[in-house]
């Protein structure tokens, strides 16, 4: 698959071995990585970086193998989940990261075509979410609204 904003092919990653069913050495049930799950949302962390915390800290290598729903099913069963997804509001972060940047060096052109690039994933995905009905209509972008929701 070719990347988004370039005219080159990505690099392959690394493949999970192809199982369908719990390993039989994961400690957890599946009340139990449910309920881990659930506090760690609480205590604010995102769907991404708690599926790492379950793998490296409490051995769940799979959540759907263990639980049969993924991270985010289990915060939207239990309300958790953010206004606003986690990959926009990375998107967004890092727009305003590289928007300080161009403020103060007003000569990088490279940069600039950058931010204009985050911006147009930024505004594709937009519209994806807009269509699933997880962003109401009347949402829009801009990099004021970016500051306000970000920080």
């Amino acid at each position: 698959m070719a990347r988004m904003h370039a005219r080159r092919k990505g690099k392959s990653g690394s493949r999970r071995p192809l199982t369908s069913e719990n390993p039989s050495w994961v400690p957890l049930s599946t009340e139990e990585v449910e309920k881990l799950i659930i506090k760690l949302a609480k205590d604010g962390l995102k769907a991404a970086k708690i599926g790492l915390v379950l793998r490296d800290q409490h051995a769940v290598p799979n959540v759907r193998l263990s639980t049969g729903k993924s991270v985010l099913d289990i915060l939207k069963e239990n309300d958790l989940t953010p206004e606003i997804p986690d990959d926009l509001q990375s998107l967004m972060r890092k727009a305003l990261n590289v928007d300080a940047h161009v403020v103060e060096n007003k000569k990088d052109y490279a940069t600039k075509r950058s931010l204009q690039l985050i911006e147009s994933r930024i505004r594709r995905l937009v519209k994806y979410y807009k269509r699933m009905g997880i962003l109401p209509d009347n949402w829009t972008y801009s990099l004021s609204t970016a500051e306000l929701l970000i920080e």
